[in-house]
């Protein structure tokens, strides 16, 4: 007997696959989620991911970070995505009033390869580090990376100042005013490509995003794809996401449109 996913049915139209009001996982050839899954195309997501790099670790407030935004923009609208929007918010590492604690980017733990460990002091969004830790040579010293181009490349600092990301929206066919949010951050802090973070979350969330974009695919609940900015600052990006748009949720805008700009948050993956 198949397994029903209630929370979010999905329909995929075409010669072999029939619509259904609840997405059923049943061993047989119109599985749509199976059909999903073979939609995944290893060599797309490493060319995403291969494009990444072109930007170095995408650092919050430089220009590679900013090209960056624009380039992911880009992409998603070339997969026919619907509702390619951006959120502008600033950052500063600053702090906002008295007692409040600035965002900061992880601290500088650098000591020289081979040197002294560090022991205890503060991590991203204010969390704590207790113990002690191994020096990690490229990971927190731009100069022991190896390669001279990707030295040259994430050389410059960032800079407080307006920042932006992208996110892009598959609306829901029967309950549009309803979403689920899947998301990765894009930018990084190493002195490296941050291939794996979160090079690698970003490349995954635009190749679901590339796949849900096909117009056969239809969902019953809206589904936003979201690549986040200022994560490794304590998770800024997100934050000032939720601080821009927790108010709008489930808002009919115009009333009677059927169109909801903010649709009500069930999840986040």
């Amino acid at each position: 007997m198949g397994t029903t996913l209630k929370f979010l049915a999905i329909t995929i139209t075409g010669p072999a696959l029939v619509g259904m009001s609840q997405l059923t996982f049943a061993q047989d050839a119109d599985d749509p989620i199976a059909e999903l899954v073979s939609r995944l195309e290893l060599e797309s997501y490493k060319t995403t991911l291969k494009g990444l790099t072109q930007f170095g670790d995408r650092r919050q407030g430089t220009s590679r970070n900013r090209a960056a935004v624009d380039w992911i923009e880009e992409q998603l609208i070339s997969y026919g995505c619907s509702n390619v929007e951006r959120l502008h918010y600033t950052f500063s590492t600053r702090p906002r009033g008295s007692g409040r604690r600035a965002a900061t980017e992880t601290p500088d733990l650098t000591t020289p390869t081979g040197g002294l460990v560090g022991r205890n002091g503060s991590g991203p969004g204010g969390s704590s580090i207790y113990g002690y830790r191994a020096n990690t040579g490229v990971n927190r010293d731009l100069q022991a990376q190896p390669d001279e181009s990707i030295r040259l490349l994430n050389a410059e600092e960032p800079v407080d100042g307006p920042r932006s990301e992208v996110y892009c929206t598959k609306i829901g066919t029967t309950r549009p005013d309803e979403m689920y949010i899947v998301s990765a951050h894009m930018d990084g802090h190493g002195v490296n490509e941050a291939v794996n973070d979160d090079g690698s979350g970003t490349a995954l969330v635009m190749e679901l995003a590339r796949i849900f974009s096909d117009p056969n695919v239809q969902t019953e609940r809206s589904i936003r794809f979201a690549l986040w900015n200022n994560e490794e600052t304590g998770l800024n990006g997100s934050s000032a996401y939720v601080e821009q748009r927790k108010d709008l949720q489930g808002i009919e805008e115009p009333a009677g449109s059927g169109n909801y700009p903010e649709p009500t948050w069930l999840g986040m993956i």
